[in-house]
């Protein structure tokens, strides 16, 4: 494949991830870093055309990949993009057929998430100073976190017509451009209520912005600066500095299959599209109760 061409394949396929799978923009330049590896591979092989990958070469790609001292997890996304490009290219007539195993030919290491414990929670959520504009604001951010299990750019992107404080529920963009539905418990809704009615509007904030979450400047608030605060509560909690917003959404899932909710409704909440990637936090109530009976029961550490 001549440079030309291969540039504007890529292009194409930018055009296709931004457009259709409204993927942010680090993410779609993740996306063709990874192609470009994939690219050059085939350069090396003297592999002009995108009909000559099959099972064999892809195989010979991914090891190359180790070779060159790629980590699994590094392989892991690299397949993944592999696969969503072949894909395109398959729908868009560019090869006949997919070489790519419906199943992963590399499997990620399954790493349980951290998650905090009730207690642990509470402790964090009490640490905002809520008698002035930065503190309501930020209790009110912690609180819709661990009430509604919601990712960072999902609470960076809220809108105020976004809420619906009287059926204690709001609507929140997800990945892929995909809204959903999510719930507020009354303590989230109320520290929501207390910053809209009567901190928010201290803030610089300009007539057209909807924002619900306000920096010091009126815009609204980044994803970073996000993380900058639970960063902050965290360490002022003892919690240490390993606690971000998705801990957060971690404890919220996790909590709620401890309580006995069904895992497909833990999975609409979070915005999964299927049941396997919620079926990590089963794993982990499971580690908790194995951990607490060796703790508890009097015969679980001692020889018979």
């Amino acid at each position: 494949m001549d440079k030309v061409n291969r540039e504007q394949l890529i292009e194409s396929f930018k055009n296709f991830l931004s457009e259709q799978q409204a993927l942010a923009d680090l993410t779609i330049r993740n996306y063709i870093s990874d192609l470009n590896s994939l690219f050059e591979f085939m350069r090396i092989k003297n592999l002009s055309e995108m009909n000559s990958l099959n099972k064999v070469v892809i195989r010979d790609y991914l090891s190359w990949l180790t070779q060159l001292g790629y980590v699994r997890s590094s392989l892991v996304r690299k397949q993944s993009g592999l696969r969503v490009f072949l894909k395109w290219m398959l729908n868009n007539g560019y090869i006949s057929v997919n070489p790519l195993p419906k199943r992963s030919l590399i499997r990620r290491e399954v790493k349980l998430p951290r998650f905090l414990s009730v207690e642990e929670v509470n402790r964090l959520l009490s640490m905002p100073d809520i008698s002035n504009k930065f503190g309501s604001r930020d209790k009110a951010i912690l609180e819709l976190l661990y009430a509604s299990g919601v990712r960072v750019s999902e609470i960076e992107m809220l809108n105020l017509k976004n809420l619906d404080l009287d059926e204690m529920q709001m609507v929140v963009m997800g990945k892929g451009a995909k809204q959903r539905i999510v719930y507020l418990g009354r303590i989230a809704k109320n520290s929501l209520e207390t910053y809209l009615k009567y901190y928010r509007n201290q803030f610089p904030v300009a007539s057209n912005e909807d924002s619900v979450f306000i920096n010091r400047d009126g815009f609204r608030l980044s994803k970073r600066t996000i993380q900058l605060i639970i960063k902050k509560y965290s360490l002022k909690a003892g919690l240490g500095n390993e606690v971000h917003t998705h801990t957060l959404r971690h404890s919220f899932a996790t909590h709620l299959l401890d309580g006995g909710a069904d895992i497909r409704v833990v999975q609409e909440l979070l915005g999964h599209t299927s049941t396997s990637t919620t079926q990590m936090y089963t794993h982990v109530t499971k580690n908790q109760k194995i951990k607490e009976y060796l703790k508890a029961h009097p015969r679980s550490t001692h020889h018979v």
